[in-house]
């Protein structure tokens, strides 16, 4: 088995020929320096040779834009030059960063239901790469956040999945607050909307799923601290076990 690459913590770190490699797509990415570092049109113009040159200038012009946005623009273009029909292109590269692409594609394509979509976007969110099972739920999370009870009744059945990455999607795509993302009011005022996604949950044994449900309860705690404090409260007597105490000694963290 090959040793993981460590990766670069800055960009300074990163050397010229790591830096062409990860704009030539035949290496993935090790830490989020190294995915701020890549040159997206570069990138494109190696991943899909047949991308119109007008695409590429107007990823070139976005480089000063922050990452979430040139990823979805990325996915926009790719979404109208590939469409649905050629998303295994993307959805299989080499390049975890081409693959996050791939999330916005299923992202932006317009008129597909909500089952379609997370169809689509569940192989890439059992992704092996880090960065890829991120973007998947942040490119996700406004069609989710757009029916939350729907979005709940869903994903119910991947919290039982045997995939880890997919059980904890379940959870971090609906966080109330999130990160790199906009706050989903329903669920800061009425947490227990995702009882059906928490429950199941709350005494899993990866520490990755864990991790996704004490953070998802960190973020219901600043607007709903009782419930939070009442829940983990009937977890801890329902399920005595190490990863619910460690779910709830997180989730209650920052409550005095």
């Amino acid at each position: 088995m090959t040793e993981a690459r460590k990766g670069a913590t800055r960009r300074a770190d990163i050397s010229p020929e790591l830096l062409a490699q990860l704009n030539a797509g035949t290496v993935s990415t090790a830490t989020l320096a190294e995915s701020l570092a890549i040159d997206f049109a570069t990138l494109l113009a190696a991943a899909v040779p047949d991308i119109p040159p007008e695409a590429i200038t107007l990823v070139r012009e976005m480089a000063g834009a922050g990452i979430t946005r040139r990823m979805e623009t990325v996915g926009e273009l790719l979404l109208r030059h590939l469409t649905l029909d050629r998303l295994a292109e993307v959805a299989e590269h080499p390049a975890d960063t081409v693959r996050g692409w791939a999330c916005y594609v299923v992202g932006r394509a317009p008129k597909l239901k909500l089952p379609a979509r997370l169809h689509l976007i569940r192989p890439l969110a059992d992704d092996h790469h880090f960065a890829v099972r991120e973007w998947a739920w942040l490119a996700l999370r406004p069609h989710l956040a757009a029916n939350v009870p729907y979005a709940v009744k869903l994903l119910t059945t991947w919290t039982a999945s045997p995939s880890a990455s997919l059980r904890r999607f379940a959870v971090e795509s609906l966080r109330p607050r999130g990160v790199w993302c906009a706050h989903i009011e329903a669920l800061k005022a009425n947490p227990q909307l995702a009882l059906p996604l928490l429950e199941p949950l709350k005494s899993d044994p990866a520490p990755y799923v864990q991790d996704a449900v004490a953070n998802w309860l960190n973020d219901a705690a600043k607007s709903q601290p009782h419930w939070v404090r009442q829940l983990c409260a009937r977890w801890q007597k329902e399920s005595p076990t190490a990863a619910t105490t460690r779910i709830c000694t997180r989730a209650l963290r920052n409550l005095r």
